[in-house]
């Protein structure tokens, strides 16, 4: 018996999100393209060793930028790419199990690309994710607006806060609570840095009061949750088996904290997807329902968002 079937791992119940998120999923002409480019940026900032690990991940990557920002031109996905392949590789190389072994590492690394956020210059001797992110910043300002360069910036930093976070629990998750975990995923999952470059990349801009407007709080929180769920429920199996215990993860924290087994919080969890889903779909039809404006084009942003995260789930990634 191996090790995914001593841990009850086989057969896990997933969310039905057909009803809210159907597919077929749009996706753009340039798929294959970003998919090269990325690869292709790799080679001049060596944030990787070269491995079929790599490939997979510039396929992910490019593939699923194609699907977030399906009606974008080839160089704002090409440059979104980039920047979600950096996030990735970064909590790859220096978050998760080697941040576990050595926090203080982690640390001297966050605050590296902290200098770098701030004021734009690689301090001596820092390494490539530090050259790579002036290169990602300088790029993104030639683009955006000076008030979406700042929401960018300030995301960027709650990613670095999220994976130090999830670095220091990942020995005890259970030690976590489903609230605080709920709060911290969307940092950890970089969704909400995704949602803040859908109005760069798509050349609109949401005003302080549509911003800040029910439905769209509503929409991004849902959207935001689903990410991060779905994304622990169809990683759980390979989390547990190369950690040897229970991840921190949305299933974990529900067996702990409600006395559930893996099965029952696994179907918690894939209630609590669905119940998202339909809350991001409710909204999504309320506000694209009337003329078009910057509402409309944000939901279907939000839209393509959570339409790339569900197909996501099927990736070689994951398996």
């Amino acid at each position: 018996m191996n090790r995914a079937d001593r841990m009850g791992l086989h057969d896990l119940p997933m969310p039905d999100l057909a009803s809210s998120f159907p597919g077929p999923f749009p996706t753009s002409p340039h798929a294959d393209h970003v998919e090269e480019q990325a690869l292709r940026w790799l080679g001049e900032f060596p944030l990787l060793a070269p491995s079929d690990a790599l490939r997979t991940l510039c396929n992910i990557t490019g593939q699923g930028v194609a699907r977030t920002f399906p009606t974008a031109g080839q160089d704002s996905l090409v440059l979104c790419a980039h920047l979600f392949l950096w996030l990735t590789a970064f909590d790859d190389v220096h978050g998760e199990a080697a941040a576990a072994r050595d926090p203080a590492l982690l640390v001297d690394h966050v605050g590296e690309l902290t200098l770098v956020l701030a004021d734009g210059d690689v301090p001596a001797a820092a390494g490539p994710f530090a050259a790579a992110l002036q290169d990602l910043l300088a790029r993104f300002r030639a683009v955006a607006t000076p008030a979406q360069y700042l929401r960018l910036a300030g995301h960027l930093r709650d990613n670095l806060f999220g994976i130090v976070w999830e670095a220091h629990h990942l020995i005890a998750p259970e030690q976590v609570t489903v609230r605080e975990y709920c709060a911290m995923r969307p940092h950890t999952v970089f969704v909400r840095t995704i949602m803040a470059t859908a109005e760069i990349v798509l050349g609109y801009e949401l005003s302080d009061e549509q911003r800040s407007s029910a439905p769209v709080r509503q929409l991004e929180a849902a959207v935001a949750n689903l990410a991060g769920w779905i994304n622990d429920l169809v990683s759980y199996r390979r989390e547990a088996t190369r950690m040897g215990m229970n991840p921190l993860s949305l299933p974990t924290l529900l067996m702990a904290e409600h006395g559930l087994d893996l099965r029952k919080a696994v179907q918690a969890a894939s209630r609590m997807c669905e119940e998202q889903a339909a809350i991001a779909r409710s909204r999504i039809n309320e506000l694209t329902s009337g003329p078009t404006s910057a509402l409309a084009v944000h939901a279907r942003a939000m839209e393509n968002i959570a339409d790339s995260f569900v197909w996501h789930t099927a990736h070689a990634r994951y398996r």
